[in-house]
């Protein structure tokens, strides 16, 4: 009998690589509004935060709102010709889907891009859930995400594995009561993720099903 049953991950750094899209959309938002144009590694820290951590501290208070709204524009449609899934994912998700596994997404995403990006990149039939920041007004690390998502599927923390990218992530997991697996394929370093101490660490998604394979996630 599988000790766990639901896997939630995040999305971007995760299952997704969308950072060409992200930094294209960041800087053709600050060449409109005339500031200085920002490098896609410096860009790609931020990305996870959510969208007022990744504009706000590039642009002006007067400028935000306006900011937001091009880069948000620009995202309808540079995500469709850039944003592609990361190596693994769907083999990874079809394979835990057809083992009985629930399988759900918390991101801090916005919601109609994270439900776009499913479902042209062929991954949504595979969650029972998806649940983003901006639909609950809380973002991670805040554990109230996953939390949210346990409940709805009527899962313990015990029975939850959650898989992200951040230290961000294992901060979540640990505020959630879950064992997180950070995957090194994101926007934190190794250091970074170390330093936040996970369940476990892993190089690649495709290591994922090892692990649960062999039961060494006790």
């Amino acid at each position: 009998m599988k000790k766990y049953k639901l896997v939630i991950f995040d999305l971007d750094g995760t299952l997704i690589d969308a950072y060409p899209a992200i930094a294209e959309g960041i800087n053709q938002m600050l060449k409109s509004l005339g500031y200085p144009q920002q490098k896609p590694k410096g860009i790609k820290k931020s990305v996870g935060w959510g969208v007022e951590r990744l504009i706000h501290p590039l642009v002006k208070e007067k400028d935000y709102p306006r900011a937001v709204e091009i880069y948000l524009k620009s995202q309808e449609t540079l995500l469709p010709k850039m944003a592609k899934l990361l190596p693994g994912a769907k083999e990874v998700l079809k394979k835990l889907k057809g083992e009985g596994y629930k399988l759900a997404v918390a991101s801090n995403r916005p919601s109609g891009f994270s439900t776009f990006l499913l479902k042209f990149l062929g991954i949504a039939q595979y969650f029972s859930f998806v649940l983003c920041a901006d639909q609950i007004n809380s973002y991670k690390p805040e554990a109230k995400i996953l939390s949210l998502i346990m409940e709805k599927l009527r899962v313990s923390p015990g029975e939850t594995l959650y898989v992200g990218d951040m230290a961000l992530d294992a901060e979540t997991g640990k505020r959630a009561g879950v064992k997180t697996i950070i995957v090194l394929t994101g926007s934190s370093s190794k250091a970074e993720v170390l330093a936040a101490e996970p369940f476990k660490v892993i190089k690649q998604l495709s290591r994922l099903l090892l692990l649960l394979n062999k039961n060494t996630l006790l």
